[in-house]
């Protein structure tokens, strides 16, 4: 316990430290979004702690956009990721949300083979058929068991409010139905 709070903290200093940096100047977004890769992976795009941090390589574009106006306006809270959206240029959303939806998705080295759990086809209407994200939706196959059933636990139980679908959805499955539904999803 003490060393995930450690080593977030750590995180979050060294992150609040450029954010208002150099890299965030007009210009090249690749220099821009370097302090992104210190949580979500410089290299091959696996966040250094994939329990608490999601994938943002390959991930739908207007998602990623969506997301860091919602750190920016509030709508989402974070300790490390409402500071530094809060940073951000506001005309540097989009391609910064471009830059991470060209990258490609990490590959999972072991993918389950279990058999889809009741009610994720519910899910599939807006995550699509593979859950690999829709226009304005996020790809879940992938995403860590420990990610996905936080984002469903805190959705059903109204700490993260940036989607009122979601919310409801989510309270609509029990929390052993959610279980399943992030395990299943973090074996695509």
């Amino acid at each position: 316990m003490f060393a995930r709070f450690f080593s977030t903290i750590i995180a979050a200093g060294a992150i609040l430290a450029f954010a208002g940096g150099p890299g965030q100047a007009q210009g090249d977004i690749a220099a821009k979004v370097q302090i992104c890769s210190f949580c979500h992976g410089a290299a091959d795009g696996v966040p250094r702690d994939p329990k608490t941090m999601p994938i943002i390589w390959g991930q739908q574009p207007y998602y990623l956009f969506k997301q860091m106006v919602n750190y920016r306006n509030g709508m989402r809270e974070h300790p490390v990721m409402s500071p530094i959206a809060k940073n951000l240029q506001p005309a540097d959303l989009r391609p910064i949300a471009a830059y991470f939806a060209a990258k490609p998705w990490p590959a999972n080295p072991a993918p389950a083979a279990a058999p889809p759990p009741n009610g994720i086809t519910l899910c599939a209407a807006c995550h699509q058929a593979k859950f690999e994200g829709g226009v304005s939706w996020p790809r879940l196959a992938g995403l860590s068991y420990e990610y996905l059933v936080a984002a469903m636990r805190a959705f059903a139980n109204e700490e993260r409010t940036n989607n009122d679908d979601m919310m409801k959805i989510m309270k609509m499955f029990s929390e052993s139905e959610r279980d399943a539904m992030a395990r299943y999803l973090a074996g695509l």
